[in-house]
């Protein structure tokens, strides 16, 4: 073999494996490539999946906050309506709504944005204050007048707090969009506060005068 036989020879197999090599590590390349897109592509759809749950979860929460604030403020209305008609009622009734408010509650207390908690907080006191009105019925010195005011707050600015949380809900989780929304609130959180203070200073005055008749 002369020596131009021997390079030819030579180039041909350095080609070959350099062509096997350059392959090899292209293929390496690719193969690295896939596995971090496919990744990626898990870690994206971990994370839709966490958002989803925590979406989830808010809607849960959301729902049994709308559930119980209208099941407390129906059991509290309903119990006045019936021990002005001379009825029985229940305390274990209105209790139970109570507590089972005071549970969401709490729960929410940890989880609510800013202005939702707001809304939230500000009812909350509200619920409390027509459950002292109900509790100090029995003892008031003009039922009719009793009763009519309680009647009133429930109809009138607690219904519209139960009303204002579910609004505030949903237009949270992006349910219901209204551009005036943030003066909405703040007209009826002003209008319940303005209520609840003057209904509680109201039974605080009957309380002081029923102690010193006692």
């Amino acid at each position: 073999m002369d020596v131009t036989t021997l390079a030819v020879a030579l180039i041909s197999v350095g080609g070959t494996l350099g062509g096997t090599l350059g392959g090899a590590v292209l293929s390496q390349r690719a193969s690295r490539a896939e596995a971090a897109e496919q990744n990626r592509r898990a870690d994206r759809e971990r994370e839709q999946e966490r958002d989803e749950r925590a979406l989830q979860a808010k809607r849960d929460l959301y729902a049994r906050l709308n559930t119980t604030a209208r099941a407390y403020r129906i059991a509290a209305r309903d119990a006045v309506l019936a021990s002005e008609r001379g009825e029985s009622v229940d305390p274990a009734v209105l209790d139970a709504a109570k507590e089972a408010w005071a549970d969401q509650y709490s729960q929410a207390q940890m989880a609510l944005g800013k202005s939702v908690l707001e809304v939230t907080s500000t009812l909350n006191r509200s619920l409390g204050v027509g459950y002292t009105a109900v509790k100090q019925l029995p003892g008031s010195r003009d039922l009719g007048e009793a009763y009519q005011r309680a009647k009133e707050w429930f109809s009138g600015p607690l219904s519209d707090g139960v009303y204002l949380l579910r609004v505030t809900l949903r237009h949270d989780l992006g349910v219901e969009v209204d551009s005036h929304f943030d003066q909405t609130r703040t007209r009826i959180l002003t209008a319940l506060d303005s209520a609840r203070d003057n209904l509680d200073r109201l039974l605080a005055a009957e309380r002081a005068q029923a102690a010193r008749s006692s």
